[in-house]
């Protein structure tokens, strides 16, 4: 009896009745070649203000040393595509950000997940991570076969496209691992270069995260928004979709089905006057469990002053 292969089997369909749409694994080990490429952004400096990027660099390239004698990383993906779009003359949110917050749904779904293959399994050791620690999550979807890197910098899926949130869960269990590389599709395509906003998407898969639109709308702390950024940024208030939009693999995107991706009905409905009139307490009150708040209202009446500008 191989059982690498039967608790494999059944991490897969724990994985599935937890919601997760897709599921693959991958061997443990030092991520050599992504460890070069992370140094040469980050001595770029396209990480701009986000200084915790440049932290637990050991930590981001060996995943033993965030699960002692980790032998498998596996990765989830949960799709959030949503059923409906804005009103036309609202300020624009990513689509990441219509319903509750992924990382408090995630983090649920992922102790859920853990616990359940405790269960079924024995004891296993791991630590489940949702954007929340130095965990180079595309690289290891990359490796589990889920899908290639684009050179919009997003982990893309021939099937489903890109409008996916990335789990992973590091274990301490060998595993049977989906080692098939998947090919890169994007083949002569420039149209997430050509069309991102601020130049931010260079050759070769490089994003200049200090150009990015999202990073200026929810990264920046600054009270001010650069004054070089006038009149790029599209009307995206939060976040930025340009890039995911415009890519042709995202016409397979089919709608979530996770309830809790539901947008808020204030996200979808509230127009350019109704945002500038709104209130602090309002705010705090409406997206007390939306992404927003990492904005929080003074960084959103900034933005939505800069692109009003």
């Amino acid at each position: 009896m191989d059982i690498s292969k039967t608790h494999t089997e059944i991490i897969k369909l724990i994985a599935a009745t937890n919601g997760f749409d897709y599921c693959g694994i991958a061997k443990a080990q030092t991520l050599g070649e992504d460890a070069k490429r992370l140094e040469r952004w980050l001595n770029k400096g396209m990480h701009g203000g986000m200084q915790y990027m440049e932290n637990y660099f050991d930590q981001r390239i060996d995943p033993t040393k965030l699960v002692a004698g980790a032998k498998s990383v596996i990765t989830l993906l949960l799709n959030y595509f949503p059923t409906q779009t804005q009103k036309i003359d609202a300020p624009k949110i990513s689509k990441y950000a219509f319903g509750n917050d992924y990382h408090e749904v995630i983090r649920d779904k992922l102790k859920c997940f853990l616990q359940q293959i405790k269960e079924q399994i024995g004891e296993v050791n791991g630590r489940g991570f949702v954007d929340s620690a130095p965990v180079l999550e595309r690289a290891w979807a990359q490796k589990a076969g889920i899908g290639w890197i684009g050179k919009n910098g997003n982990l893309i899926n021939k099937e489903s496209g890109s409008f996916f949130f990335i789990a992973t869960l590091i274990v301490d269990i060998s595993l049977d691992y989906d080692n098939a590389m998947v090919k890169d599709y994007c083949g002569s395509c420039t149209k997430c270069i050509d069309e991102c906003p601020t130049e931010a998407i260079l050759p070769d898969k490089v994003i200049d995260g200090s150009k990015c639109i999202s990073y200026f709308t929810i990264e920046l702390k600054d009270t001010l928004i650069p004054d070089a950024m006038k009149g790029k940024f599209k009307n995206w208030m939060f976040g930025c979709d340009v890039c995911q939009d415009v890519c042709p693999w995202n016409r397979f995107s089919k709608a979530t089905t996770e309830t809790n991706f539901t947008p808020i009905p204030e996200i979808l409905n509230l127009s350019n006057k109704n945002w500038t009139e709104l209130t602090e307490e309002s705010f705090k009150s409406i997206f007390k469990n939306s992404p927003l708040k990492r904005a929080k209202f003074d960084g959103i009446k900034r933005n939505l002053n800069f692109i009003q500008l």
